[in-house]
């Protein structure tokens, strides 16, 4: 994002939302050199400080996937708002869209619907979770409390076993959520 377009958002938004915004825009250019292992970490980490808040109490909606960019001057999401922003701040970080996937889980103990990034170091190994329901970044066979459905990024769909990518079963627009966040991506005028 530009200087211009944060200055604008914030004109828009608050004082607080343009310094979220300069803040992702900090993160991403103090961690353009880093290798992908910290860049995950600290991605992780700088999202899991926004606050975790319901889609229907937040955007009056039962399902809305925000972008980066709502999420953001809003200071706040659901498990999918989390994903997509990490997911989309490693994409610009250069971290090669086959390692990176959203899965959609069962939180085993909360007993609910959940969606969590994966990464993948390379391929064939296990994923990492990078969650907001917990700070660290666990291997998918260190996650017991999910229960993999499917995952997918901006080209592929899979069905997910184990935390892994098992059947490859489409691309990602057979996604509506995805595809209507992507539309709305492409023409957010900032």
């Amino acid at each position: 994002m530009s200087e211009a377009q944060i200055k604008k958002l914030g004109q828009k938004y608050g004082e607080m939302a343009e310094r979220r915004l300069r803040a992702w825009q900090n993160l991403i250019i103090d961690s353009a050199s880093l290798d992908e292992d910290e860049k995950l970490h600290r991605v992780n980490r700088f999202f899991n400080q926004l606050r975790f808040i319901d889609d229907i109490i937040h955007w009056k909606k039962k399902d809305y996937w925000a972008s980066p960019v709502e999420f953001l001057i809003t200071n706040g999401g659901d498990c999918e708002d989390f994903s997509i922003a990490k997911y989309y701040t490693l994409r610009q970080l250069g971290v090669p869209i086959e390692k990176l996937s959203i899965a959609y889980v069962k939180a085993l103990k909360l007993n609910q619907a959940h969606m969590v990034l994966t990464y993948y170091p390379s391929p064939g190994k296990t994923p990492l979770i990078l969650d907001n329901l917990i700070p660290e970044i666990k291997p998918a066979n260190r996650r017991l409390d999910l229960q993999h459905v499917y995952s997918f990024n901006g080209d592929n769909l899979w069905l997910s076993k184990k935390g892994r990518r098992s059947t490859l079963v489409g691309t990602s627009d057979q996604l509506k959520p995805w595809v209507q966040l992507q539309s709305r991506m492409e023409h957010q005028d900032y």
